[in-house]
């Protein structure tokens, strides 16, 4: 694959592109006291840092049931001693990460397309991947349903939502960059299919602790599915980061 190895060109970052200058650099380093070397306004920095945190409110909320459905539900599993905020909120997370992820394999097939052709190569086969995307986004379109389904609201941005929509954002700056190539893009997908599975994991094991039965079994097929695409996404890194003749079989 072309665009595998990266190439030597005109990159001045490091300190031996100025010899002199570094050399000037060490020799003053050398004279000034250690403690003199942090920063003069890092202590006052830190302390402002310290009081924002200490007075901050929290990352958000989950809504209350807004029907007659929410509210029966939340009321048995309270009585049960569960936390229904806590997997409204799970799921809400759930529902922005597929929503992004779902994009993340957007804009990878758009990469593939236009550096690949419209088949992709040997080392990554276009159709799985277009598989991938549809099955995250048939896993957006699962979570909406499970949350309306228990009284919740999936258009409600819920903390865990919040916070997964903002840690993902950079995975999908990096993908959408016009300048990262096939490999790199694919390293920002092996990160999101790591977090995903991980995500997934926790909702299996909160719809076991509130006996959502027929929740249990799809969100284990969900896992299965995420689980493949890992090792999917895993074996293609590898295999053009390594230069492999030929594309890992995927697991159906």
């Amino acid at each position: 694959m072309k665009d595998q190895v990266p190439h030597m060109g005109s990159n001045r970052t490091g300190v031996q592109m100025s010899p002199l200058d570094a050399r000037r650099m060490h020799e003053q380093q050398g004279a000034v006291a250690p403690a003199a070397l942090q920063s003069p306004g890092a202590a006052a920095s830190a302390d402002m840092r310290a009081r924002y945190i200490v007075d901050a409110a929290p990352l958000g909320s989950v809504p209350p049931p807004g029907s007659v459905k929410g509210v029966l539900n939340t009321g048995v599993a309270m009585i049960s001693g569960n936390s229904p905020q806590l997997l409204l909120d799970k799921l809400g997370e759930r529902l922005a990460f597929e929503r992004t992820a779902t994009r993340i394999c957007d804009v990878l097939i758009t990469k593939v397309r236009a550096t690949q052709g419209e088949h992709g190569d040997a080392l990554l086969p276009l159709d799985i991947l277009l598989s991938m995307r549809d099955q995250e986004a048939e896993h957006f379109a699962l979570l909406a349903r499970c949350i309306e389904d228990i009284g919740g609201d999936s258009t409600a941005q819920t903390p865990g939502a919040d916070l997964v929509g903002v840690e993902s954002t950079g995975l999908l700056q990096a993908v959408g960059d016009p300048r990262t190539t096939v490999v790199q893009s694919l390293h920002a997908l092996l990160i999101s299919e790591l977090a995903d599975n991980s995500g997934w994991e926790v909702l299996v094991a909160l719809a076991a602790a509130h006996r959502h039965t027929a929740m249990l079994r799809e969100f284990e097929r969900a896992l299965e599915r995420e689980r493949a695409h890992l090792q999917t996404v895993k074996a293609w890194f590898e295999r053009h980061t390594l230069g492999a003749p030929t594309a890992p079989e995927y697991p159906h």
